[in-house]
């Protein structure tokens, strides 16, 4: 059984701070709600929680990052009704926050406007002042000096095919960027709801890679585009196998991303937003599928993930300590998150504000025992 000790304070913890017992801490779960950011910390066994928050109290997170290529250092993407979208970082795992004054905008005479950030991702580990984002309207920015000032990546936010992006559900969205670990040249983005862009050069120039992936917003022009991907995941020691939750079902690349293919045995819907790769074996990865674009809904009020062990050939429902009945919160793009121990740990939150993990690779599920406002997103990062 999960025990919690709240903590209604945001105390600041020092790197080497103990949790719940005399066990360094080791795991930390970040969540982004609408009202703010919680903290839950718990040492490798991961059976005693340490719930620290709200930061950012009234404010909509999203994103939540950590880079550890120098001074640890966390970002998070938030906004707000009145005062719009910024970038805040912490120093001292979030005992304190800095807002970025030079984040991410564009220009007046881009006709674009940043509605949101959606996904911050610290570039390659030989360039340590390396940072990009994702946001809303869809666009990539980089920081070259560790986020105090970013540009527009202007091979893309100026691609030839931008007349005929098409906005998702929840908006025209840049939501996910991967940096190739054995090529820090060659990168991709996920567009929703416009498809799979690829770079060999740094960002310099893009290309569209939906060959195979349906098209749900086909451009009048340019035909390969408007492919509405809801996640996309990457094997880091396989630079060129791909995986994606799709609008319109669960697709697998081996070639880059060139082409496309259905991998969808087992699953009992093609629909659904999260998707995650278990960093110790390229070929399992969860996902959690919901009731059509119509409902986005558990299918028939029953929670269930949705594991594959042979890189998407078949699926399986894990659903023990799930709710099987009466269940109807969804899951969002961006919350559902591994932290790569033995056996990985997985965690989920749902819109309903509802917080399950399991310490087994999916085998068995726990809730937290408590509500938090809508989850948007959810991260797991071991500590050193």
């Amino acid at each position: 059984m999960v025990r919690i000790c709240c903590d209604p304070q945001v105390s600041g913890l020092a790197f080497n701070s103990t949790k719940g017992g005399n066990e360094m801490s080791r795991v930390l779960l970040t969540v982004g709600t609408r009202k703010g950011a919680f903290f839950l910390w718990s040492d490798e066994s991961r059976e005693n929680w340490r719930l620290e928050g709200p930061h950012f109290k009234g404010w909509d997170v999203g994103p939540i990052q950590m880079d550890r290529r120098g001074d640890t250092a966390i970002w998070a993407g938030v906004s707000h009704f009145v005062y719009g979208a910024h970038l805040q970082t912490s120093k001292d795992l979030g005992e304190t926050w800095k807002q970025i004054e030079h984040g991410p905008r564009y220009e007046d005479s881009s006709g674009h406007k940043l509605n949101r950030i959606w996904c911050i991702e610290p570039g390659p580990p030989e360039e340590p002042d390396l940072l990009y984002a994702g946001v809303d309207e869809a666009g990539l920015f980089v920081s070259s000096d560790q986020g105090e000032h970013w540009r527009g990546v202007d091979g893309l936010n100026d691609h030839p095919t931008r007349g005929e992006w098409s906005p998702g559900l929840g908006g025209l969205c840049l939501h996910r960027i991967l940096i190739d670990q054995k090529n820090p040249n060659r990168m991709w983005v996920a567009i929703s709801a416009v498809g799979v862009f690829r770079s060999e050069n740094k960002g310099a120039s893009w290309q569209a890679c939906n060959q195979g992936a349906p098209i749900v917003a086909k451009g009048k022009e340019f035909e390969h585009i408007g492919s509405c991907v809801h996640s996309l995941v990457q094997a880091g020691n396989v630079p060129d196998l791909l995986y994606q939750q799709n609008h319109q079902g669960v697709l697998r690349s081996t070639d880059g991303a060139n082409s496309w293919q259905r991998i969808e045995t087992g699953l009992p819907a093609r629909f659904g937003f999260p998707m995650e790769l278990d960093p110790n074996d390229s070929n399992t990865l969860y996902t959690i599928p919901l009731e059509s674009d119509e409902y986005r809904l558990p299918i028939e009020g029953k929670l269930a993930v949705f594991r594959s062990r042979d890189a998407g050939e078949s699926w399986h429902a894990m659903t023990t300590g799930l709710p099987q009945g009466g269940f109807y919160s969804g899951v969002l793009r961006h919350s559902l998150a591994v932290d790569g121990l033995g056996p990985c740990g997985i965690y989920f939150g749902t819109t309903g504000g509802q917080l399950f993990y399991s310490r087994d690779g999916g085998e068995d599920w726990q809730s937290m025992p408590f509500t938090l406002p809508r989850i948007q997103s959810v991260s797991a990062f071991l500590l050193a």
